[in-house]
């Protein structure tokens, strides 16, 4: 992958068959990968000691391009368990080339965010909101994100649900999920810069590693509560 300069470990891959539980119709007939997780990554050890002092984690997923049982090719899904203040974790992402989607629901269904981004956007996960990646475009997507290393990922939500509170078809209509018993309306937010942490196009998001705040907005969302209203505001 010419975006990382550094070694790649071997990937996680996402199947047809380990997505068919979040697919809007998940007895088509189709196999195959749909996208690749590289988790963990570090430059070299010098960074990679940074990382672990700072308890966060630099991953990059790559997005294949096309649509599988008439969806876009999108992530699985999941939500963020809490910290020890009682917070759920965040997560911030980038865009290293393609086009996405960010789609995030509040743990409580009462807001429904889409997140159009492309290469250099970044797109800030708050806490509560669980969340799908999706490739509406022609070329594969890859995004870098950085979160706490301190959890596991929650993906039963999601799982029991069938995906997400909205299907992306592979005609860029959005479907709502008839499993949800509620659903509000789906609202666009375009990315946005957030100067005050650092967090802004112009700077690669691997180069905030060494940056105390990023360990802090990643470890300790109760302590930005402005950042995560502004992020969700129109």
């Amino acid at each position: 992958m010419d975006i990382w300069k550094g070694t790649l470990p071997e990937p996680d891959v996402r199947t047809v068959d380990d997505m068919r539980m979040v697919l809007a119709n998940p007895s088509c007939d189709a196999s195959g990968p749909l996208y690749y997780m590289y988790r963990d990554l570090a430059m070299n050890d010098e960074d990679r000691a940074l990382l672990r002092l700072r308890q966060i984690r630099y991953d990059i997923t790559m997005i294949t391009p096309g649509s599988v049982c008439g969806e876009f090719i999108k992530t699985k899904g999941h939500h963020h368990p809490e910290n020890d203040a009682g917070v759920p974790y965040p997560e911030v992402y980038e865009v290293l080339s393609g086009r996405g989607h960010f789609l995030l629901q509040a743990a409580d269904l009462t807001d429904v965010v889409l997140h159009p981004a492309v290469e250099g956007d970044k797109i800030l996960i708050p806490p509560g909101f669980g969340h799908v990646t999706i490739n509406p475009g022609n070329d594969p997507l890859v995004t870098a994100n950085i979160v706490s290393d301190t959890f596991s990922s929650d993906y039963a939500f999601f799982q029991a649900y069938r995906g997400a509170a909205y299907y992306e078809t592979d005609n860029g209509r959005f479907i709502k999920n008839p499993l949800y018993t509620r659903v509000v309306d789906l609202r666009v937010l375009e990315a946005a810069d957030y100067p005050d942490i650092g967090i802004v196009r112009k700077q690669p998001l691997y180069n905030l590693i060494g940056d105390q705040m990023i360990a802090d907005l990643m470890n300790r969302p109760e302590q930005f509560t402005e950042i995560w209203d502004q992020c969700l505001r129109d």
